[in-house]
This record gives C-alpha cells, sequence and structure tokens, in this order.
C-alpha cells in the first residue's frame, strides 16, 4: 500500500540520496556536518564568538547543497553559480583556517575551544579540496566551450 501512494517528499528525498552519492554532494553534506560539529564545540567553550563562522558557513553550504541537489543552477541562469561555489569554498578555507588557528594557539585550558579549532583546521581543508574541486569544474568547463568566432571585425 505504501508503494502505491506517492509520499509528499518522495521526489526530494530520491534527489538527495542521489545526490549526496556524488562528488559534489558529499563534500557539501561533509562540510554541513563539519560545520555543525564546530559550532557545537565553539557553543560550548568560554569564547561563543567563534560560532558565527561555523554557522555562516553551514548555512551557506546548505543553501549550495539545495540548489545543486534540485538542479535550480541550471534554471537561474543570472548567477554563476561554479564561481559563486568557489568563492564560497575559498572564502570558507580561509575563514576556518584562520579562526581555527587562533583558537588552537590561544586556547590553552578550554578543551571545546580547541576541539573546535581542531575540528575548524579539518573543515580549512575540507573546504580548500572543495575549491580545488571546483577549480578543476571550471577548468574543464572552459576548456570545452569552443569561443565565438566572428569574422567581421
Amino acid at each position: 500500500m505504501a508503494e502505491t501512494e506517492a509520499s509528499p517528499f518522495g521526489g526530494c528525498l530520491e534527489k538527495m540520496k542521489n545526490y549526496v552519492r556524488t562528488r559534489k554532494g558529499t563534500i557539501l553534506t561533509a562540510e554541513i556536518l563539519i560545520s555543525f560539529i564546530i559550532l557545537i564545540c565553539y557553543a560550548a567553550s568560554m569564547y561563543g564568538g567563534y560560532t558565527a563562522v561555523a554557522i555562516c558557513e553551514m548555512v551557506f553550504a546548505i543553501i549550495f547543497f539545495v540548489i545543486f541537489m534540485m538542479e535550480l543552477d541550471k534554471q537561474f541562469l543570472v548567477v554563476n553559480w561554479l564561481w559563486s561555489d568557489l568563492f564560497r569554498a575559498i572564502i570558507g578555507a580561509a575563514l576556518y583556517l584562520i579562526t581555527s588557528l587562533i583558537c588552537v594557539i590561544g586556547g590553552g585550558g578550554d578543551g571545546a575551544r580547541i576541539a573546535g579549532g581542531v575540528f575548524g583546521l579539518l573543515a580549512g581543508v575540507l573546504f580548500a579540496y572543495d575549491s580545488y574541486t571546483i577549480f578543476l569544474d571550471i577548468k574543464s568547463n572552459r576548456q570545452h566551450t569552443a569561443a565565438p568566432t566572428d569574422d567581421t571585425v
């Protein structure tokens, strides 16, 4: 009986399952999860101000996950989604590496802050890897698209 009735979220869940299995989906899922772990660590520390980086990066990763999962990037052509995702990943890598180094170096006596810093360093590496894969995608797309030629110069 459950097989004959269509679930209202069936198509979305199926798209999510399929997208998580792709390389980009796996990277974005890992970014969301590690940002959530960092958010918990920083929230438990004595200095809660570092949670802003984790919250922002997690929200941006969720937004891009939904955009790419639902293939909205193919519908909204006004925005160059690859370049936007590249800037998001580069800024995320830089922010995580900077804040994590500050937390690890100056976090004496605050175990949650040090743990958030260590996870932040891992997140910085993950975001840098994401930047690298996006750069390779942009580079391969440029080589496959021919430049328009105009003979009436």
